[in-house]
């Protein structure tokens, strides 16, 4: 009767009983023993699982601390691109907006980062067209420039030295002949302004030799309808 139950304690011997005892209390010491190592596991797992968490939170708030730094960086940097690229095209780039654009995920998804799309923004703005070549029909426009400035720059000086004549000594009209003078020599300087601002909207390159034609046709139309008209 080496396995006696708790039912034939009655019925069992005195020494089977007693083993039956020593028996079960061995168990019972397995049992408690299996117990406190099933705590100590599960104790173990749940310290483990919360280290883990830790360090994930962790590592949580400092990929959000670099985020934010990043987009900061990106930030400034979009908006120096895009203030470089409004003083470059000027009032062109009204038509995305007076202020910066909202940024936008590309359609087409890339291994790329925010700053790879601005290194190539950044090429883009730095890139110049190169100048075309100014045409006969350019020179001819410049040379139109030049002569409608000697022109009107003639037409004014001598309206302004007739005004000059006649008049009493002392008064405004003393300063009529070197204001007509300043008139004549500005007026060929505005028709390369002009000519200059055609020029950057063309696209075409405005030399030194240009912008002399420019000039040397103003003042020689000036100066030719002056000497055939009298100098007043």
């Amino acid at each position: 009767m080496s396995d006696v139950q708790p039912a034939d304690f009655e019925t069992a011997s005195y020494r089977s009983v007693l083993r039956r005892l020593t028996t079960l209390d061995e168990e019972a010491a397995n049992l408690r023993a299996e117990a406190v190592r099933w705590h100590d596991g599960r104790v173990q797992a749940a310290d483990e699982a919360v280290r883990k968490a830790d360090e994930a939170l962790r590592a949580a708030k400092l990929a959000a601390v670099d985020a934010q730094r990043t987009m900061e960086s990106v930030d400034a940097r979009a908006a120096g691109l895009w203030s470089e690229y409004v003083h470059k095209v000027g009032p062109v780039a009204e038509r995305f907006g007076r202020a910066k654009p909202a940024p936008a995920i590309p359609r087409q998804r890339s291994e790329k980062d925010a700053l790879d799309y601005l290194d190539e923004v950044a090429t883009k703005v730095k890139y110049t067209a190169p100048a075309r070549p100014i045409t006969f029909g350019v020179k001819t426009l410049f040379g139109l420039f030049g002569f409608a400035g000697g022109l009107i720059g003639a037409v004014v000086f001598r309206v302004l030295r007739q005004n000059a004549e006649g008049g009493q000594t002392g008064t405004w009209r003393d300063a009529l002949p070197v204001v007509a003078l300043v008139v004549l020599l500005a007026c060929p300087i505005l028709a390369v302004v002009a000519a200059k601002r055609v020029a950057d909207r063309r696209g075409v390159g405005l030399d030194v030799a240009t912008v002399t034609t420019v000039l040397l046709t103003g003042l020689a139309t000036a100066g030719l309808i002056l000497a055939v008209g009298g100098m007043g």
